[in-house]
């Protein structure tokens, strides 16, 4: 047994080796015992190679966040990542001197030194502790937006209609209240004639979209969506003493919304696509991004909503961004996904029913095959903190599937004391701390109304014309009633807004205006 150790840790030892900085996992296990020597890292350089963290609950996938975050971090590396349950949060405060932290550093031979860490605590909109994380309507797009209101293949081509008429008209979208009242009056007979040469939308669908919105504002998106708007260029800041800052979004206010953050947190990946430049390959990454309950965000989507998260997956590599997917188990992640995450930390699962079962063998299948162990009975029987590791190396070479004793984090391991205060201590705060409602949509559909005479104006004097090739701006023209051979001009937005429909539509204003109002207060 004493030579297969030494063979084994020489093997691990050789096969994770790195010239260049890296990310310290743990060490290796064979039969049951330690290998000191097999130490298992993953080179700093690869970590925008993206990878998966997956196991059952209570298996210890957040604690292996953590300390992936703190040597991120501590190597001057941004990072993001979403707090679930609140626990990350102690990212911000030393770890205990005493207990389960120092325990695992003994037994694995090295020092434990307690360690706070840069953090930024952010919140989706307000809800909760943190620095509001907002997005416009416009900026988060009709395919995310399509994603969170469950809209099938038809709606989510019509909301590409109404945004892209938004756009040609100038209409900023930037909250709900916008789009509802822009939804509602393209389905009107005025609305209808405007989208002439562009196509249409069926009032069937329309009202779905206005049910689905009714859900939304019920469900956060009040919040969420308005100014002003979060900067992607906050994620990626260093603190003075040069180590990177943790923005942690703090998630717990909104466990009960799952398709709410999961898709805000799409939205966050796909600006970092959009607003980054080409980069190629660094010595290391320019920001880690660890997507939390992966599997919510494929759920129920539709294949152009898949193609363009493998899309953005695939290529923002090259922008110098890691992104790490955790989840239960591998299958929760659609293969064109999968196939991109070159590292894994496979955590414990669990094979209690027929369906564990298969899934724990479709887990097997997506590791390379090792020499050292059985992984159908391995990924079984490990402990907590403990995990199945596969990496790429400096040379992208897939390393050999390791039995990982994982390190504990050097911060604590349990939820930081006041977040809020700590947030509201933040530069961030006085820059998104407060909502903003500039002119949008809305207000300029309120404004035309205001400019628009009223229909049941009564004329205050005799009908007067102004005299031939004189300017009808040397003298006012008087009201009067129009007479029915007279040619009639309209504006179709002013005409809507005076109709029972429009009158609606600014009711739900008000009403929206209203409840933020009030939840200001």
């Amino acid at each position: 047994m004493g030579g297969e150790h030494v063979d084994f840790g020489q093997a691990i030892a050789a096969a994770y080796a790195t010239d260049g900085p890296a990310i310290e996992l743990g060490k290796g296990m064979h039969d049951g015992a330690l290998a000191p020597a097999a130490a298992v890292r993953i080179p700093l350089k690869m970590m925008n190679r993206h990878g998966l963290v997956a196991g059952a609950t209570g298996t210890g996938k957040t604690k292996t966040l953590q300390l992936i975050a703190e040597q991120l971090s501590a190597a001057g590396v941004p990072v993001f990542v979403a707090d679930m349950k609140g626990d990350l949060s102690g990212l911000g405060a030393p770890g205990a001197a005493e207990g389960s932290g120092p325990d695992r550093a003994a037994q694995l031979g090295e020092p434990f030194v307690p360690t706070a860490f840069p953090v930024e605590y952010l919140t989706l909109g307000g809800i909760g502790a943190g620095v509001p994380v907002r997005s416009t309507v416009s900026d988060f797009g009709p395919r995310l937006l399509g994603k969170v209101l469950d809209a099938n293949e038809t709606q989510d081509q019509s909301l590409g209609l109404v945004f892209r008429y938004a756009d040609d008209k100038g209409l900023a979208l930037l909250d709900l209240a916008d789009l509802r009242a822009l939804l509602t009056f393209l389905s009107s007979p005025e609305g209808k004639a405007e989208l002439k040469g562009i196509g249409g939308l069926s009032s069937q669908t329309v009202g779905v979209l206005l049910r689905a919105l009714v859900v939304l504002e019920d469900g956060g998106g009040n919040e969420l969506f308005g100014e002003p708007q979060f900067e992607i260029a906050d994620l990626l800041r260093t603190a003075p003493d040069g180590r990177g800052i943790v923005s942690c979004l703090e998630l717990p206010a909104v466990q009960d919304k799952p398709k709410l953050f999961s898709t805000a947190l799409m939205w966050l990946l796909a600006e970092l696509f959009e607003q980054l430049p080409e980069v190629g390959d660094l010595d290391e990454p320019k920001l880690v991004f660890f997507f939390d309950e992966a599997h919510l965000l494929f759920d129920d989507a539709s294949e152009a909503f898949l193609d363009s998260v493998a899309q953005t997956v695939r290529l923002i590599r090259s922008k110098g961004v890691g992104v790490f997917f955790v989840t239960q188990t591998p299958k929760d992640v659609p293969a064109d996904v999968l196939a991109q995450l070159g590292n894994r930390v496979q955590h414990a699962l669990r094979a209690y029913t027929p369906d564990d079962a298969k899934a724990l063998r479709a887990t097997v299948s997506t590791f390379p095959k090792s020499g050292f162990y059985d992984l159908e009975e391995l990924l079984t029987q490990l402990a907590i903190g403990e995990a199945a590791v596969t990496i790429l190396s400096e040379t992208g070479v897939p390393t050999p599937v390791v039995h990982t004793k994982l390190r504990a984090p050097a911060s604590r391991m349990a939820p930081a004391d006041d977040i809020a205060r700590s947030a509201q201590a933040s530069p961030l705060y006085g820059k998104y701390g407060t909502r903003v409602d500039r002119e949008s949509a809305r207000e300029l559909l309120a404004r035309r109304l205001e400019q628009t005479p009223a229909a049941g104006d009564e004329p205050t004097g005799p009908a007067e014309h102004p005299p031939r090739g004189r300017s009808p701006r040397a003298k006012p023209k008087p009201k009067r009633t129009p007479h029915p051979a007279d040619p009639v001009e309209t504006d179709p937005i002013a005409d809507f807004l005076r109709s029972r429909q429009g009158q609606a539509v600014q009711r739900q204003v008000v009403r929206g205006l209203f409840g933020l109002l009030r939840k200001s207060l």
